[in-house]
Parts: C-alpha cells; sequence; structure tokens
C-alpha cells in the first residue's frame, strides 16, 4: 500500500473513531463541538473600506456593483419595486414576464400595481426571461449580493434566467463578509431560515455571470445570467 493511501485511510479511521468517541477519552460529541465553533468563531481581517456607516456602505456597495457590470438602482420602499423593474426590461426591450421567488410576493411587493407585467413565482425551469429574488444582505466591500436558498427564495432563480434581478434592502448592507457570516450565525438567521437551521446554499454573486478564458476577452453571461440589476430599497 503507498504511503499516500495509508495516510487516508488512516485519517479516515480517525475519524470514525472520534465520531464514536475513544477509549481513553470518553464519547465525543461532534455536533456539540461544531455548533461550539459557529457560535464561537473568530473574525478574520476586515479591511477598512468595510468599517463605513451606512451611507457610504450603500455608496461604496452601488459603485462596487457597478464596477462588475451589475446595474443599480434605489426605491424609496417597495411600492416603487414593480416600476423599476418594468422600467428596466422596457429600457432593455426585453419581455415583461417574471418569475418571482415567493418572499418577493404580492404580500411583500404590490406587483399588480404595475399592469404591464406579468408575474408568476415558483422556480425557474430555463425557459424564463427574467427572474426576481430577495438578497438576505449585499456586502460593500466588493458590491456582492448575499442570497439564501429556501421554498422562499429559489436557487434556480439566481441563475437560470438569462436577466437575474435581486432586491436588496439598504438596512442590510454590511460594510464586509464577516458581518454576514455573523448574521447568518445569529439567531435571527435562524429565524428567517426556518428555525435555526442554516440554509442549504448560501449565494455570494458578485456581478453577471462572467469569463475571459477564450484568449483573455471578457464575456458576460457564460455560465449564468448575462444581465444583474439589483434594486435597492432604502426603507
Amino acid at each position: 500500500m503507498s504511503d499516500a493511501r495509508s495516510e487516508i485511510l488512516g485519517a479516515v479511521r480517525d475519524a470514525i473513531a472520534k465520531s464514536h468517541g475513544s477509549a481513553a477519552g470518553g464519547p465525543t460529541d461532534i455536533h456539540a463541538d461544531a455548533r461550539s465553533r459557529l457560535a464561537d468563531h473568530a473574525a478574520n481581517l476586515i479591511p477598512a473600506r468595510g468599517r463605513l456607516g451606512r451611507k457610504a456602505r450603500v455608496d461604496l456597495f452601488i459603485r462596487e456593483a457597478e464596477r462588475v457590470n451589475a446595474t443599480v438602482a434605489r426605491v424609496s420602499s417597495t411600492s416603487g419595486v414593480p416600476r423599476e423593474v418594468a422600467r428596466f426590461l422596457a429600457k432593455n426591450n426585453l419581455p415583461m414576464s417574471l418569475k418571482i421567488a415567493p418572499e418577493t410576493s404580492e404580500d411583500t411587493i404590490p406587483w399588480t400595481e404595475q399592469t404591464l407585467l406579468k408575474v408568476e413565482e415558483g422556480r425557474a425551469d430555463g425557459t424564463e426571461h427574467a427572474s426576481v429574488s430577495h438578497a438576505f444582505a449585499g456586502v460593500a466591500e466588493t458590491g456582492t449580493l448575499v442570497v439564501l436558498s429556501g421554498p422562499g427564495n429559489p436557487t434556480t432563480l439566481n441563475f437560470l434566467p438569462p436577466t437575474h434581478i435581486c432586491v436588496v434592502a439598504a438596512p442590510e448592507i454590511a460594510g464586509d463578509y464577516e458581518e454576514v457570516w455573523s448574521r447568518l450565525r445569529s439567531e435571527k438567521a435562524g429565524e428567517e431560515t426556518g428555525g435555526g437551521f442554516m440554509p442549504r446554499t448560501v449565494n455570494w454573486i458578485t456581478g453577471p455571470s462572467r469569463t475571459a478564458d477564450i484568449e483573455q476577452t471578457l464575456l458576460l453571461g457564460a455560465h449564468g445570467p448575462q444581465r444583474l440589476h439589483i434594486v435597492i430599497v432604502d426603507e
């Protein structure tokens, strides 16, 4: 048996022994260890650009998002979201049809007030032209959106339609990554994602899909949405 194979199998045996408890140390609760590590996680280095006031955070978020080819608009309240979405679709000569996340349903956003829009809730299947999802948070230092998976916010909406529209509240725009992870670990995140459980997927989205694999030429929409439009709700 090769040294590498022996090392791998040895690591597996050690992990199994730990999960069942050792004779010397008694049973080891690996779940308790994991919970303790999450609760007491030490923050990594936070750059100065991540330590800004609210107004400066939002301004930086917009600059960084636009720098990576996203477009950004601000509305004063959720009532302005349908009008802004209709404006964006019309400006880009796109169909007025949307597949939206249940979290952004009529109970939250008054879509029916914009009669030009055809809105349907649910998961995307690849046939849609545009989607709307809700961001748990934004990160100012990189212009990144943080979108949680779940029944109310299907992950397919983030990646399958060529146009992705994401709604984020201005107060939820954090300065840095560590602040968002802290929120996810908190009881508030547990309530928002259903009974204290972390979401299955946490998507960090920075601009539309892109690649420069072919002759160093930037191509948008290679592996996902070609357009990312962010609607910031100030209220």
